[in-house]
């Protein structure tokens, strides 16, 4: 397994233990790629439209994701 292969499954694991927060919020979280040590998401429902999605990414979603791969650079939300 690559260590890219392992970082993705270690961030689908860490998005699934964020998600139930998000859910109860009406929001949910998508993995959409890990790329050059970016993380590229895809925040839906409530979470969508939230004048705080800035803040829940990069002080929630991005640190919590940072304690286990430091070598993360940041956390891009992508609306498609």
């Amino acid at each position: 397994m690559s260590k890219d292969t392992e970082t993705i499954q270690k961030i689908k694991e860490l998005l699934d233990d964020i998600r139930p927060f998000l859910n109860m919020d009406g929001g949910d979280i998508e993995f959409i790629k890990y790329e050059d040590d970016y993380l590229y998401i895809k925040l839906s429902g409530a979470c969508a439209m939230c004048g705080y999605q800035d803040v829940t990414i990069k002080d929630n979603i991005e640190s919590y994701i940072k304690e286990d791969i430091p070598q993360l650079k940041g956390v891009i939300n992508v609306e498609l």
